[in-house]
This record gives C-alpha cells, structure tokens and sequence, in this order.
C-alpha cells in the first residue's frame, strides 16, 4: 500500500489518466448527441459499435436498480448523459 500524500506510481499514473480519457470520450460523444440527435451517422455508427453492430430496438433493460426500462437505445443513451453515468449498461 502506498503511502497517503505520495504521488502515483508510473503505472497508477497510466490508470488515472486512461479513465479520465474515457470519461471525456464518453462525454464528447454525449455532446454530440445532444448537438445532433439520435439520427445523425456519426451518433449511430457510435451506437452501433457500442452494441456489436446493432443497435438494439426497445424496450431496453438497464442495470439501474428502480429504472426497469427506456421505450429506446437513444432515450436510454439520453439517459446516461443528462445523469453523467456514461458507463452504465443495457
């Protein structure tokens, strides 16, 4: 166990900054969302390689305990961005 108050280590250093670059990816595509809509090609090329290639129809199930479902893959996604829980799954 490291020490409270010391930095990082290199390899902890990785970790740290490999999230928060997914939190920010995670952000931007949920900027172009709201910019752009559930429609635009590059929001559903996004959608689609989230899930395998196709993005699923509704209802959708999430793992949010007391959300049982979205009508859709867009309002779920809408969903995760306005709580900023990016990485919540169906």
């Amino acid at each position: 166990a490291q020490q409270p108050g010391t930095p990082l280590s290199d390899q902890e250093y990785r970790q740290f900054f490999r999230s928060l670059r997914a939190t920010h990816r995670a952000s931007t595509a949920c900027h172009l969302r709201a910019l752009y809509g559930c429609q635009n090609p590059l929001v559903r090329r996004l959608d689609e390689y989230e899930n395998h290639g196709v993005i699923p129809e509704g209802p959708i199930c999430s793992e949010l305990p007391g959300t049982p479902f979205f009508p859709d893959f867009c309002t779920f996604s809408f969903y995760r961005c306005t709580r900023k829980r990016y990485f919540i799954k169906v």
